[in-house]
């Protein structure tokens, strides 16, 4: 399985932020340190991956993003086989508290519930989404750090 995402991105006196999602949902409730991820989803058959990348950051949080100067963060394989090719994407003017999450229903636990696909969207720096973030899914963050500092 392959899923693309996106990695929203601005530049603080603290250094390179990123934009991380944490999901929703009953499974996720009391998951926290290595549960947050990139907003991502499953590559169609034939889908260009970058387009996916693009719809699902729309579908998840309500935000379009241009991804015309998109730069490419690679690829990474999560534990349970995932593989994630990332862009990141400058968007400062993202505000976490104007999230508009997807609603999705599911059955949990033998009856059918709603919640929203991410519950919390946060800006982090280089240390917060490695305390965070999904253990396989730092590296996006540091090759974007890689390319915009020129590899210093």
């Amino acid at each position: 399985m392959e899923s693309a995402g996106l990695v929203p991105y601005r530049r603080t006196p603290r250094g390179i932020e990123i934009l991380i999602a944490h999901p929703g949902g009953p499974f996720w409730a009391r998951r926290h340190e290595g549960s947050w991820s990139i907003v991502k989803g499953e590559v169609e058959p034939g889908e260009d991956p970058l387009t996916t990348a693009a719809r699902e950051f729309f579908e998840e949080t309500g935000w379009h993003l241009a991804t015309d100067d998109a730069i490419p963060v690679g690829e990474v394989v999560q534990k349970a086989g995932k593989r994630v090719r990332a862009w990141a994407v400058e968007a400062a003017a993202l505000d976490p508290s104007a999230l508009r999450a997807e609603r999705i229903t599911v059955e949990w636990r033998g009856r059918w519930i709603t919640f929203p696909e991410i519950d919390e969207v946060r800006w982090c720096d280089r240390q917060e989404s490695a305390r965070l973030l999904n253990p396989a899914q730092v590296p996006f963050h540091d090759r974007l750090i890689g390319v915009l500092d020129g590899g210093r």
